[in-house]
């Protein structure tokens, strides 16, 4: 439940236009210390938590198994980690493609999903909970590759869970 208020809160912030990439480049140890907020660490792990849904438990414990041994007493950075999880799915996904949309891109998307029969399509937009004049720019570009699970009346949540990436601004 605290892990929950967490993300919400961290939404919350991630949802103004005034927010912050996860990542991205700095020239002074200002800018580190500015990035190293609460809202980074929680949409990390909760990045983390999408990945690891997605690619499953298993495959994604291997990645990190690889990536701790391959970096133990060194220095490593975020695409380190991506690459590592590449080889892991055997290039069937490109990880490092999908996680880069969600970490140099401020806030998040808004998914809309909508059925006309058994036909279902989804869309994606840059959410905002509410707009800053002074800090507002156009996020117009902003595209996700947003990895979707859904479950039909076919199978129940445990045994039969389908995945979809979207991975441009609608999708059927």
């Amino acid at each position: 439940e605290d892990f929950l208020t967490s993300i919400f809160k961290a939404m919350m912030k991630d949802a103004l236009n005034s927010s912050h990439p996860v990542s991205s480049a700095v020239q002074s140890s200002e800018q580190i210390e500015e990035m190293f907020d609460a809202l980074s660490y929680i949409k990390g792990a909760s990045l983390l938590l999408m990945l690891k849904h997605y690619l499953t438990k298993d495959v994604f414990q291997a990645g990190i198994e690889v990536y701790l041994h391959d970096h133990n007493y060194g220095t490593a950075q975020s695409d380190d980690l991506w690459d590592i999880m590449n080889e892991i799915t055997n290039g069937t996904l490109d990880v490092k493609k999908m996680m880069k949309t969600w970490i140099v891109h401020k806030g998040f998307p808004l998914v809309t999903v909508v059925r006309k029969g058994k036909i279902i399509s989804v869309q994606q937009e840059k959410f905002l909970y509410r707009v800053e004049p002074e800090n507002w720019t156009s996020d117009a570009s902003y595209l996700w590759h947003i990895p979707l699970t859904y479950i039909t009346n076919r199978c129940n949540f445990t045994h039969c869970t389908n995945a979809y990436l979207l991975d441009q601004k609608s999708g059927m």
